[in-house]
């Protein structure tokens, strides 16, 4: 080994998020990981400039739909039961974007449509 390999070893990348090369991005509808902003029981796994503590709500009578964008006409990727802890990671105007758990799904739900935070 040349004195070149032997330092480019010695100060190669080390832990979960060395620089290897292109990875296959997660499904964002199982889990909760978009570009900025992650759940925190992802920390360490995968590397966002953010990471949120859900902040669980449940989901008020009637239920709700959990949309694959922030708008009505977006696919529905399923819809919640009254009574269903949605884990709220981000809001934006009247959107909440979150998970029911970390196995997901992963979509935005209306905030009328859970529960108003205690105080």
């Amino acid at each position: 080994m040349s004195q070149n390999d032997e330092t480019m070893t010695a100060h190669a990348a080390q832990g979960p998020f060395a620089l290897t090369g292109p990875i296959a991005r997660p499904d964002g509808r199982q889990v909760p990981l978009r570009g900025d902003l992650a759940h925190i029981g992802l920390a360490g796994k995968h590397f966002v400039p953010h990471y949120a503590v859900p902040q669980p709500r449940a989901v008020l009578p009637g239920g709700a739909r959990l949309y694959a964008d922030p708008d009505d006409t977006s696919q529905e990727l399923c819809t919640l039961l009254e009574g269903d802890s949605f884990e709220v990671l981000d809001v934006t105007r009247e959107w909440a974007w979150g998970c029911l758990s970390l196995e997901g799904p992963v979509g935005y739900i209306r905030l009328d449509r859970l529960e108003t935070p205690v105080a």
